[in-house]
């Protein structure tokens, strides 16, 4: 049985197929739109912004060419973390938690990008993007 005759065979129709190859390409779209969006943000300032409890605690520039430091946040009950920023990219070096997980999570540089999160510390180092048009602007 050749492909013609499976054709004539089936219960397909030409304008299925026409239907069928127009949602196919259709669901690649939000691939280029946020694609797009995303190289917009490459032009904007990047920041790393560190909140304890919903406070800013501080604000870290990420720039490409930037420096390769360490912080060292530590809370009045002895809770620790060290956040290394290197260049345009932040981590979770270390921290005394138990579970480590934000350690795992690796680094972070793109604005919208899941945050990093210590929860038992109730840590969350979140970057974000500046268009720099206005003090302040911050694109989420």
């Amino acid at each position: 049985m050749d492909f013609k005759e499976f054709i004539q065979k089936s219960y397909i129709r030409p304008w299925d197929i026409v239907i069928i190859l127009l949602l196919t390409i259709s669901s690649f779209l939000p691939l280029v739109v946020f694609g797009i969006q995303n190289t917009a943000q490459d032009d904007a300032t990047k920041q790393a912004v560190l909140k304890v409890d919903g406070e800013v605690i501080k604000v870290f520039d990420l720039k490409e060419d930037g420096p390769t430091y360490t912080y060292r946040y530590e809370a009045a009950d002895g809770d620790y973390n060290v956040i290394e920023v290197s260049g345009d990219k932040i981590r979770m070096a270390e921290t005394n938690c138990g579970d480590q997980i934000c350690v795992q999570r690796g680094w972070i540089s793109k604005a919208g990008e899941t945050p990093i999160a210590c929860l038992p510390h109730n840590l969350f180092i979140t970057v974000e993007a500046s268009d720099g048009s206005e003090d302040g602007s911050l694109i989420y």
